[in-house]
């Protein structure tokens, strides 16, 4: 049996207008229930939160600046709660509710904690739904958008298989509703610049993800170990088609040799706080995979950072490499650049280890 994080978009869930329309949601609900009821375990991120407020508070206009954003979530986030909890009773099958913000990922301890929450909720056969925590998440806070969150929850989740449900078929050569030459790209074996470029114009209805956060959170779900699917929350089955493996939407492969554990949380947890750029002999080893990064091999510094941090790591020509936990502050390896491992502490008068960043704390690009 396989599990499942499915994404409800608002653009699926309220279509053009500013409320839900309950009798999708109803829908959507019993094909989760479908796969629910033979085994599979279903997690869903949710949006609408704050649809529901507009619509509850009888708001016609998008929601102007933070605060309010922040009162229409608090209204209605209980009655999105409530839309799905009645859907799935007509099951009889229980639901559960998690809300994030970016501290949830970045401090480690309550990464954890949300992975044994999900866990608990799971293996007693309830549906978590998930959603950002939009009344108390302020910018610095914020995760950005569901798709993020989806692919955290598959991350943290270890889920088989990511849905992205959103209002259009998938991830197109260009956007189809400004060029009608545009094609359908059925599947996605390695996700490149190119194919970044293709989706930096695609926006999706009235939602705030388009499809570059989409191609993220495959890339993220995917390093995880799961297949991930853009597809249509309005294809008739779609769930149950994506999980079967039928050529529905966009599909992006997974990785053959998924993450570790705490490699995944570096990934997707601590956004990086500077860049290191590494020399040429430095960039070909960790290309090669496997090594840690030496002082020796660190050239220059973009930003302040602490020790424990998160940074990326890029070569000379401004090439992203990896990303990972610094032993050493901003002040201590500005003043060991390219000093060998030995000598570090007859410069700084004391050692924090040989290297700069060690292997079991970086995640390399593929």
């Amino acid at each position: 049996m396989a599990r499942i994080v499915v994404k409800f978009g608002t653009s699926v869930l309220a279509g053009e207008r500013a409320e839900l329309d309950e009798a999708r949601v109803a829908d959507l609900a019993g094909q989760c229930a479908a796969l629910h009821e033979v085994g599979h375990e279903v997690i869903i991120c949710s949006s609408g939160a704050i649809a529901l407020g507009r619509s509850r508070m009888g708001l016609g206009r998008a929601p102007r600046g933070l605060p309010e954003r922040q009162m229409l979530a608090a209204v209605g986030q209980s009655r999105l709660m409530r839309v799905w909890e009645e859907a799935f009773d007509r099951f009889g099958i229980r639901v559960g509710q998690l809300l994030f913000t970016r501290a949830d990922v970045e401090d480690r301890r309550r990464y954890l904690n949300a992975r044994d929450a999900l866990e608990a909720m799971v293996s007693h056969r309830v549906i978590p739904i998930a959603n950002e925590n939009d009344a108390v998440a302020t910018a610095e806070i914020r995760l950005g958008d569901n798709d993020t969150l989806s692919a955290l929850l598959a991350v943290v989740s270890s889920a088989d298989l990511l849905i992205l449900l959103t209002d259009q078929p998938g991830l197109f050569t260009a956007d189809p509703r400004v060029d009608p030459e545009a094609r359908l790209i059925t599947d996605v074996d390695r996700i490149d610049d190119a194919l970044r470029g293709v989706a930096s114009d695609s926006v999706s209805g009235v939602g705030t993800g388009g499809m570059v956060t989409k191609i993220r959170a495959a890339e993220i779900a995917g390093r995880a170990g799961a297949t991930v699917v853009v597809a249509s929350g309005h294809a008739p089955d779609v769930i149950a088609r994506a999980l079967a493996g039928e050529s529905v939407g966009t599909r992006f492969a997974a990785t053959e040799t998924p993450l570790e554990h705490r490699k995944r949380w570096i990934l997707t947890g601590p956004a990086p706080r500077a860049t290191l750029v590494v020399d040429s002999g430095a960039a070909r080893v960790l290309r090669s995979g496997g090594r840690s990064l030496l002082p020796a091999g660190v050239v220059g510094l973009q930003g302040a950072f602490d020790r424990g941090d998160t940074v990326t790591v890029e070569s000379s020509e401004g090439t992203f490499l990896a990303r990972g936990i610094v032993r050493y502050d901003h002040s201590e390896l500005a003043s060991i650049l390219g000093v060998r491992s030995d000598g570090i502490a007859a410069v700084l008068g004391y050692s924090r280890g040989d290297v700069v960043i060690h292997r079991n704390d970086m995640v390399l690009e593929q």
